[in-house]
């Protein structure tokens, strides 16, 4: 054996034994801090299978069923008014092809009379609540409720009107900046930093490319959140790509690397809630809890809150 092997092999046997080591009992080096909620239920679009997405009804409903966290996604009218919707363009919502950006608030058209539930092709919701909504009224109404706030965009105009309305209703322990593009989640990071983050794309990138290098036990997280897609889904509820085939080939590669009971559960010792979406049918519910998960993210917040009375969870 060669001198660089002979040293090699040891130094590399017990850097693997104290990766594994750290991996299951991360606390000896990292002391979590007490999460001011558990996102349990966590309603997509507020509830948008059973309700229109984003409505104050959606919400209500999803309220009623218990849910632990609201998932929304703001847009900034012309006026400076933030409200709650997921397209920036309103042609799918509303059948106007005009961007909230170039509406005045009270210009805002209704949302059509039925939406296709994105995550359950071939399903629409209904509901007498038509209205879009500020987030300023979803604060007013719920002010102790959970909320998750996606950014979609690098818009300084709205991500400092969502911190100063976070701050003006105290809640800033209870609302998630949620992003996909680190840009945008460095901005909202420096308009409030007491809110809790969720990973962005290249975070969770990040995080699995150190989980599989044996580095993860040794690395601060600053995360509270990592929301994520359930690879199962994917080409059945969940198309991201045009072609099958493509669609096919992520799935198998990212079940294979994402879907690890031992990263969930080094995570959820950490203090980093881990919450599968978008998950709209009770066999999926049943896996990403068995897996670990905290929470769920679903249309259908009814049948996921029946689900969680069944199995004697809160």
């Amino acid at each position: 054996m060669s001198p660089l092997l002979y040293y090699a092999v040891p130094a590399l046997g017990s850097y693997v034994m104290l990766s594994i080591f750290f991996l299951r009992r991360p606390r000896l080096l990292h002391t979590p801090c007490a999460p001011a909620f558990y996102a349990r239920l966590v309603a997509h679009r507020g509830g948008s299978g059973e309700k229109l997405e984003n409505t104050m009804e959606a919400i209500e409903n999803s309220i009623a069923q218990r849910a632990n966290l609201l998932e929304l996604d703001c847009q900034l009218t012309r006026d400076g008014v933030v409200v709650v919707s997921h397209d920036d363009n309103l042609s799918r919502q509303s059948g106007v092809d005009k961007d909230v950006g170039s509406l005045d608030f009270e210009e805002l058209p209704l949302y059509k009379e039925e939406l296709e539930v994105y995550f359950s092709p071939g399903h629409f919701a209904h509901g007498s609540d038509r209205h879009m909504v500020r987030l300023e009224d979803m604060f007013q109404r719920f002010p102790r409720t959970p909320m998750s706030v996606e950014v979609k965009v690098e818009n300084d105009k709205l991500i400092q009107e969502i911190a100063s309305l976070v701050r003006r209703f105290g809640r800033s322990e209870i609302t998630i900046w949620a992003s996909e593009k680190n840009s945008v989640m460095k901005k909202c990071k420096a308009a409030n930093p007491e809110m809790p983050r969720s990973f962005t794309i290249s975070r969770g990138i990040w995080l699995i490319l150190l989980y599989y290098l044996g580095l993860l036990p040794f690395i601060p997280i600053s995360e509270k959140f990592l929301l994520c897609f359930m690879p199962t889904i994917i080409n059945r509820t969940y198309f991201p790509f045009s072609c099958s085939g493509l669609n096919q080939l992520v799935a198998v590669v990212t079940k294979w690397l994402i879907m690890r009971k031992s990263l969930i559960q080094h995570l959820e010792q950490r203090g980093v809630q881990v919450v599968f979406w978008c998950l709209n049918e009770e066999s999926d519910f049943e896996v990403a809890y068995s897996l670990g998960a905290s929470g769920v993210m679903t249309d259908y917040p009814t049948a996921l809150r029946r689900y969680l009375d069944n199995h004697g969870a809160s």
